[in-house]
C-alpha cells in the first residue's frame, strides 16, 4: 500500500506532481538540490492552491491539509518513500545516477517512476543496480495539477506489479492513466512534436505570427496554443524532447528541431521560468 511519495526535482513539473500527490492524501516529500528551487516550488504550490480556493474548487481546509502533507528538502537522504517519482533534467545518465543513489537508502521494492517525456524507460532500468524491474514510466503533462492524462510506460524489465501499482496510483490521484509500451516519445509526445514543429514552420515562413497561430488553434479546441505551451513547458525541455525523438528515429526530417526554438534556448529565453520565450512575461 502506497503511503509516502517522494518527488525529485522541484521545477514546474515536479512541484505540480508534488501538489497532486499531497492533495490526494499522500505524505509527500519534494526534493531538490537547490534550496532556491524549493522556495519557488512552495510559492508555486501555495499560489495554485489559493487560486483553487478562490474558484471554489477546494476549501481552505483542503488547502491546509495539502500543505500539511508536504515536506521540502535538499537532503537526498530524506527521500525514503514507497514510490519515488523523478522529474529532473531530461538526460538518461542523470536519471540513472539519481535512482542508483536512492536505491542505496530505500527498500528494494520501492518503485522508481520516471517522468521522462521521451527517453527509453528500458535503458534507464538496464542501468539500475538493484532490482531494475521496479523502474516504470509515469509521464504527467503540464500543468500536472490540471491535466488528467498520465502515460504509464512499461520497459522491457518493468514488472507487472510495478506498472499496475503506478496505474492504480494515477487513478487515486484523480488522473486518467493509459498503459503504454516503451517506444520513442511514447504516444503523446510522438504525436505532439508536429503540433510544435509545424507551428514553428508556419511562423518561420511568415504565414502568421506566434499569437495568431496560438489563437487559431485555441479557437479550434486546443487548450493552449503551441507557443504558449512551449513557454509553459520550457523551451529547453521541449527542445530536448524534439532532439531525443529526432535521434531515436534516425534523424527523420519530420522530427528535426526548429532553429526558432534552438536560438531561444541558446539565448536563455526558456519561457515563463525566465520571463521571456516566444512571449514576454512579467
Amino acid at each position: 500500500m502506497i503511503q509516502t511519495i517522494a518527488v525529485c526535482g522541484a521545477g514546474t513539473m515536479g512541484a505540480g506532481i508534488a501538489q497532486v500527490a499531497a492533495s490526494s492524501g499522500f505524505s509527500t516529500i519534494l526534493f531538490d538540490i537547490a534550496p532556491a528551487m524549493l522556495d519557488r516550488a512552495k510559492a508555486q504550490i501555495e499560489k495554485s492552491l489559493a487560486l483553487a480556493v478562490d474558484k471554489g474548487r477546494i476549501t481552505p481546509e483542503n488547502k491546509a491539509e495539502t500543505l500539511q502533507k508536504l515536506r521540502f528538502t535538499s537532503n537526498i537522504e530524506e527521500c525514503i518513500a514507497d514510490v519515488i517519482i523523478e522529474a529532473i533534467i531530461e538526460k538518461t545518465e542523470a536519471k540513472v545516477s539519481l535512482f542508483n543513489q536512492l536505491a542505496e537508502g530505500n527498500h528494494a521494492d520501492t518503485i522508481f517512476a520516471t517522468n521522462t517525456s521521451s527517453l527509453s524507460v528500458s535503458a534507464i532500468a538496464a542501468a539500475i543496480s538493484i532490482n531494475p524491474s521496479r523502474v516504470v514510466g509515469m509521464h504527467f503533462f503540464n500543468p500536472a495539477h490540471a491535466m488528467k492524462l498520465v502515460e504509464v510506460i512499461s520497459g522491457t524489465q518493468t514488472s507487472e506489479t510495478a506498472a499496475g501499482t503506478i496505474y492504480t496510483l494515477a487513478k487515486q490521484m484523480g488522473k486518467t492513466p493509459v498503459r503504454v509500451k516503451d517506444s520513442p516519445g511514447f504516444i503523446v509526445n510522438r504525436v505532439a512534436r508536429h503540433y510544435y514543429l509545424e507551428a514553428m514552420k508556419i511562423a518561420e515562413e511568415g504565414t502568421a505570427d506566434f499569437s495568431s497561430i496560438d489563437q487559431l488553434l485555441e479557437a479550434a479546441g486546443f487548450r493552449m496554443g503551441p507557443f504558449a505551451l512551449m513557454d509553459l513547458i520550457g523551451n529547453d525541455i521541449n527542445l530536448a524532447v524534439s532532439q531525443s525523438l529526432y535521434n531515436a528515429f534516425e534523424q527523420a526530417p519530420r522530427f528535426k528541431p526548429n532553429h526558432l526554438q534552438e536560438q531561444r534556448v541558446k539565448d536563455g529565453k526558456l519561457g515563463r521560468k525566465t520571463g521571456i520565450g516566444f512571449y514576454r512575461y512579467e
